[in-house]
């Protein structure tokens, strides 16, 4: 499997190279007056090398642009390509000519990527409020639960955001509060760690505040941390925020609040399944999962579960990427049905690693579980 994403991401990279290449020597052609040298010729070789290899280091900030870059280009070209053959009769037109010249010289795709980023960035600081209402059969009272995921606290968002959000979500009285893991990240510091649950304790509930973790929380893709699993412990529950993997809480008789260790884990984390965990439970209250990921969502709905309330996906974030997660059918944001069980997956608090959003938008999630 390995080898076959190495050749898949070295095809990749020879093919987005290529395109690279061409587009500059067309570039390069124009501001020179049609004309080559070697000069030239070796810079495009060197920018189709470092276009290549950057293309698929998708971890990189730089890739990002230039895959947005690369994509813009391509758009434009087959736009191009269509414009000529249906126009080919104009060519001796004014705007035929201004048309050509601005396709030549490169620029077009350079400003709409300009552009694009820049709603990016400004999106990523935009944050909403998304409200469900989910209806039961079962004999409850209604209640209101807010969910918070993924602020990846001190990395690529304003931490102001999250402060001024809190007297925000504070007005919606809520009964209880989820944080549905990745507060925190390898970005984090052992300080903003700690400051982030302080804020969150902030937001007043009426039956308390419940955590679950999520893949990025004690920082496993780093060998530098900067905080242990201890101090992050201690930080969530010395500010009364209560910590469910694998376990759960019964709530006001009435509702059974389950959190699960985060799939990325494995094994590692000795993740148990959801029957074991709702071994005794009285299946007559209302049952919820946290879990970080939008996994499992057949084997909740087998067991009984009546709602799952995840994050992890960010919808994307950055376009097209919503397609690959549609390809897979896997659950990317908002509503899904699994039979009884009923999927929210919130788009984030926050983005991850890259300060732009080009896709969905950055939340805090109102649910609303009302008796029918």
């Amino acid at each position: 499997m390995v080898i076959v994403m190495w050749i898949i991401m070295a095809a990749v990279a020879v093919l987005l190279g290529t395109y690279v290449y061409f587009f500059f020597r067309r570039v390069f052609r124009f501001y020179n007056k049609g004309k080559t040298n070697k000069v030239l010729q070796i810079l495009q070789i060197v920018l189709a090398v470092a276009g290549g290899f950057l293309s698929v280091n998708i971890w990189n900030g730089i890739s990002v642009i230039l895959l947005h870059l690369i994509f813009a280009a391509m758009l434009f070209d087959l736009l191009a390509i269509v414009l000529r053959r249906s126009l080919r009769n104009k060519r001796d037109k004014k705007y035929y000519r201004a048309a050509h010249i601005l396709y030549h010289c490169g620029l077009i795709p350079v400003v709409a990527v300009f552009f694009i980023l820049l709603y990016g960035f400004l999106n990523m600081e935009n944050i909403i409020r998304t409200e469900y209402t989910v209806q039961t059969d079962k004999d409850i009272s209604g209640y209101k639960v807010v969910l918070i995921t993924d602020t990846h606290y001190a990395t690529i968002q304003d931490t102001s955001l999250l402060k001024d959000s809190i007297s925000e979500i504070n007005t919606e009285n809520p009964d209880i509060v989820i944080l549905g893991g990745d507060i925190v990240e390898e970005g984090t510091s052992r300080e903003k760690m700690r400051e982030v649950f302080e804020v969150l304790q902030g937001i007043k509930s009426k039956y308390g505040i419940f955590y679950v973790y999520g893949n990025h929380d004690r920082q496993p893709y780093t060998d530098k941390r900067t905080y242990t699993d201890e101090e992050l412990v201690q930080a969530i529950t010395e500010n009364g925020i209560v910590i469910l993997e694998d376990n759960f809480a019964e709530i006001n008789e009435e509702l059974i609040l389950v959190g699960r260790g985060d799939a990325a884990w494995g094994n590692d984390s000795g993740r148990a399944s959801i029957n074991k965990l709702l071994t005794g439970a009285d299946m007559e209250k209302y049952i919820i999962v946290a879990d970080h990921q939008p996994v499992e969502a057949e084997e909740n709905n087998a067991a009984g579960v009546d709602l799952e309330l995840s994050g992890h996906t960010h919808a994307g974030q950055i376009w097209p990427a919503k397609y690959f997660f549609d390809v897979m059918k896997m659950f990317r944001y908002g509503r899904y049905q699994e039979g009884n069980c009923t999927v929210i997956v919130s788009s984030g608090f926050a983005g991850w690693q890259y300060p732009i959003r080009t896709q969905a938008h950055c939340e805090y999630v109102v649910v609303n579980i009302q008796k029918k």
